[in-house]
Parts: structure tokens; sequence; C-alpha cells
């Protein structure tokens, strides 16, 4: 068995002896580092590819959880750089994602075409509570300080949002907007993973608490600051014997009608 850590908007890597795999999968190859932590194999895939070449509405997202599913993965950290539309929520503040809003448009969004008949997901717990609970506990032991749940709002991209558009998931009750949670937390539902995803929020939203334009280097420095703090505590958690899929419903997930 493995564990994955799938990195977003600037966190690309971890540190460590590592070796570079190619995983050929049925909707495409994907390169994969593989890192042995405290006897563990941690797998870490680049979202955007490597060196944040593809954007969001064309990353591969089938192929990617695939690649890991071939790869024995069972265990998923994500990490998502987010806006937020939330006023308890500012620029540098950690938040775990409990639910999602799909605005996503043009993306394949299952692996389920009816070749294998008609499947439906549960998407009651699309975030793995085993895998946040565990988070949240290792967290004080690496000094990350979440700042709360949030409800993730994803959008196509690659633009950003108008400020009718952040009204609107505001209202709704959206907490932080980001272009890749979805289809990827779908995609690991359907596959039997356990999948949580960690927000790193690097900005306000559009017309929301700050008429500042965003400013990319701030971007990227509020994703250093949280990133190897966070990924220790990725690492701690996935060298843990007893992280196992018997707590929780994921690998349960599909239902066959």
């Amino acid at each position: 068995m493995r564990r994955a850590i799938i990195g977003g908007t600037g966190v690309y890597g971890v540190e460590g002896d590592s070796r570079q795999e190619t995983v050929v999968t049925e909707y495409g190859a994907v390169e994969v580092d593989i890192l042995t932590y405290k006897g563990q194999e941690i797998v870490f895939l680049a979202r955007h590819g490597k060196g944040h070449s593809v954007p969001p509405h064309l990353i591969n997202y089938r192929a990617n959880m695939m690649a890991l599913k071939q790869l024995e993965v069972t265990h998923v950290y994500a990490t998502c750089a987010v806006g937020s539309c939330n006023k308890e929520y500012a620029p540098g503040d950690i938040v775990v994602m409990r639910d999602f809003m799909d605005f996503t448009k043009v993306r394949p969004i299952t692996f389920y075409e009816g070749q294998d008949g008609v499947k439906h997901t549960d998407m009651s717990e699309p975030y793995c509570h085993d895998m946040v609970e565990r988070f949240y506990k290792e967290s004080i032991k690496h000094n990350v300080k979440i700042k709360g749940n949030a409800v993730y709002v994803c959008t196509e991209g690659p633009r950003f949002e108008t400020a009718a558009e952040i009204d609107f998931y505001h209202r709704n009750k959206g907490d932080v907007v980001g272009m890749t949670n979805v289809p990827e937390v779908v995609l690991a539902k359907e596959l039997g993973l356990c999948y949580s995803a960690i927000g790193i929020i690097t900005n306000y939203c559009t017309g929301f608490m700050s008429e500042e334009e965003m400013d990319h280097e701030g971007i990227m420095e509020a994703m250093a600051d949280n990133k190897e703090r966070i990924t220790g505590c990725v690492l701690d958690i996935f060298s843990d014997a007893s992280l196992n899929q018997e707590s929780c419903r994921c690998k349960h997930a599909v239902m066959n009608l």
C-alpha cells in the first residue's frame, strides 16, 4: 500500500531521496515521484505537471487519479491554493475542506460512462473524515494553525471569477474558491480512495473584502510560509501504521443500480 500527496500551486515536491516513475493509464501517462519516508512509500503527483505547465481546465484528472490507483495508493492528501469569500478566512490561513460546490462546465467528471451499467457515487462525505481528524490532531505537533473547515467552490478557470459570481458563492455559503478540486475529489471517491484536501488561502476573491489587485509574488509567499509544516504533518500521518480504510466508508462509496 502507498500514500500520495497531490501538490497544487507552489507545492511541487518533498525533500528526500526519491525516484521518478511514469505510469501509463488508459487515460494517458502520468509522471510521479516516489519517496520513501520512515519505511513508507509516498507518491508525489504535481497536479499541474512539472513546472506548473497545465492550466486547471486542461488537467487530465482521470489519468492522475487512475495512476495513483494503479500504484496501489489508498490515501491521498491534496493541497490547494484558494481565494477566500468568507470574512473569517484571511490570506495566509489554512483550512480543511468539508464539502464542495461544482461550477465546472466541460471537464470529464467520472470514470463511469455506462460501460458497466449505471453507477452512482455517494457524496454525503466527499472528504474522508478519518483523514480530516488525523490532520487536525497531527497539526498541533507541527504548529500548523488550522483556521477552520471550508466549503470549496470549484470554478472552470482559467479566468478568475467576477465580483458578481463571488457574491453569489458567498451568499450560498461557499467559503473558498479554486479551480482544481473537482473532479479530483469525485474521481478519488469513485476509485475507493481516502481523500482529504488542505487549502492555503492566498488572497481574497474578486470584490470581496479588498479592492486590491492580486499580487502573484504575495500568493507564492503565502504558499511557501505554510508548505513545509503541512508537508511534514502529512508525511507523519502517512508513516503511522494505524492508518487504514476500516474507519470510514470511502472504499464503499460507489453504488450499482
